[in-house]
């Protein structure tokens, strides 16, 4: 699918989401339109008064009844005021009805989001980080919000002004008319061009995003562990490349949005020295008013110019697209825990526990299921999740304390290293301590006495102080506090 039509879909989900701000939509447009309407008037005034001037009882205001030369300029100017007031006022309508309804969806989008997410099975989370998650709750719903809050209303008034100020100028001359509006498909089909190849950019840039996102929340909630291996410059490093990773998308991007507007503004200069030069010698020759040759001046940079923006226009729509797939795709994740398990059960509870046809097998570590391998089934190459949410508390115990020896440190601290672990794995454990203890210090905390019985020295902690302190067997002897455990 192409990056136009995709953004399309999204736009069309969009409104199907939003069909419950259906009315303030169809307000704010209605206000977008008649301040662009009110906003292209003025011109046309300047138009008509160069008129009264030349031809005052002959003008075109003439003809509607007013005689005299000062009539027509007192209607001029109240028509003038009424104008830009009309104009003031829907700006400010329109202005009030978008950056409201921008609020209001972003706020419930991110809340409908999170909502829906709390509903997912944990099988969603172990496939996705949490910095992805944050970036589509937070960041994509920002970009839709700047979207919302003008961007909108430009491409509404973009096309209320090609298809208004194209009106004028066909009733005033259709040659000119044509001769302006030649560079109009030149501009669109570069804008869409432009488009559709920042469209793919600017998806790698919200990955960038996400990814980086996910890294800074990785190591902020994984600190202690970074500092209790000196991984800081490492850490620090990982971070520059995603940053880096990041700008470079970013860079990409700029360069191609960024050629629009100079390629545009050689179009519209083709279209405006046609209105200025052909109307100029229709109107020496009479076959234009001069009144109607300043109209259509003045309104040919009211027609090509705003075009120019339409490159950033199209940037923010892409930008805002591109973050309501992702938003509105999290709502669309199908929910695999039955809603069921929150319903209120029947009163008097009595709290009576009945079991029916239960069975119960245990299988020791790493024995997998019907002879299916379930401990890591790709070794070194298996995806553990964020902060190893796919393991389980033994795997993550094991993965933690070889981790911790492959740094090879001369002071090794142990806090319940095996409390997660059967007693089997517990004794391989221990073995492995054994060996690897040598030509270093390791202190092991524990609750477990078979965890230390080895230990060169146990001190028993009693109510915050040294109770007893000495091997296995002198504690085993002394028949204190140790010897009771």
């Amino acid at each position: 699918m192409s990056s136009t039509a995709s953004s399309v879909q999204a736009l069309v989900r969009l409104l199907r989401y939003a069909r419950g701000y259906r009315r303030r939509i169809i307000a704010a447009t209605l206000c977008s339109i008649l301040n662009k309407l009110f906003d292209i008037a003025p011109e046309i005034l300047i138009g008509v008064a160069i008129d009264v001037v030349i031809n005052q009882e002959e003008s075109f205001v003439a003809g509607l009844g007013f005689t005299s030369a000062r009539e027509q300029i007192l209607v001029l100017g109240g028509l003038t005021f009424f104008i830009w007031t009309g104009e003031s006022l829907f700006e400010y309508l329109y202005q009030i009805l978008w950056r409201n309804l921008a609020q209001r969806l972003q706020s419930d989008l991110r809340q409908d989001a999170y909502e829906h997410a709390q509903r997912l099975d944990m099988g969603f989370f172990e496939s996705r980080s949490s910095g992805q998650l944050v970036a589509t709750m937070n960041d994509d719903v920002n970009q839709l919000e700047r979207f919302l809050d003008g961007g909108a209303n430009a491409m509404i008034q973009v096309g209320v002004t090609v298809v208004a100020v194209g009106a004028v100028f066909f009733v005033l001359s259709p040659l000119i008319a044509l001769l302006a509006f030649t560079p109009i498909p030149l501009i669109i089909w570069g804008a869409f061009y432009f488009q559709r190849k920042a469209g793919p950019l600017y998806a790698e840039v919200r990955e960038r995003v996400g990814e980086l996102s996910s890294r800074l929340s990785n190591n902020l909630a994984g600190i202690a562990t970074i500092k209790s291996f000196t991984a800081e410059a490492r850490e620090a490093e990982r971070l520059r490349q995603a940053s880096e990773a990041y700008v470079a998308a970013n860079r990409r991007a700029i360069r191609i949005s960024s050629a629009f507007i100079p390629v545009i503004r050689m179009a519209i200069l083709t279209g405006f020295l046609a209105t200025f030069t052909v109307g100029g010698m229709m109107a020496l020759r009479g076959d234009l008013n001069v009144g109607a040759y300043g109209v259509l001046v003045f309104l040919t940079q009211r027609l090509l110019w705003p075009l120019t923006g339409l490159a950033q226009v199209i940037d923010l729509f892409e930008r805002a697209m591109a973050s309501t797939r992702r938003i509105l795709d999290l709502l669309a994740t199908p929910i695999q825990v039955s809603d069921d398990a929150g319903q209120a059960l029947a009163a008097p509870v009595r709290g009576e526990v009945r079991f029916e046809g239960v069975a119960f097998r245990y299988g020791e570590s790493g024995a997998g299921i019907v002879g299916i391998d379930l401990a890591v089934p790709e070794g070194l190459d298996t995806a553990v999740g964020e902060r190893g949410v796919r393991l389980s508390g033994g795997q993550r115990q094991r993965l933690s304390l070889a981790r911790a020896l492959l740094k090879d440190p001369p002071i090794l601290v142990l806090d319940e290293a095996t409390s997660a672990v059967d007693n089997e794995t517990e004794a391989a454990i221990q073995r492995s301590l054994r060996r690897i203890g040598h030509g270093r210090t390791v202190i092991m905390i524990a609750h477990r006495l078979s965890t230390i019985v080895h230990a060169d020295e146990i001190a028993v902690v009693e109510a915050g102080r040294v109770a007893e302190r000495g091997t296995h067997r002198e504690l085993l002897a002394r028949d204190g506090r140790y010897a009771a455990q």
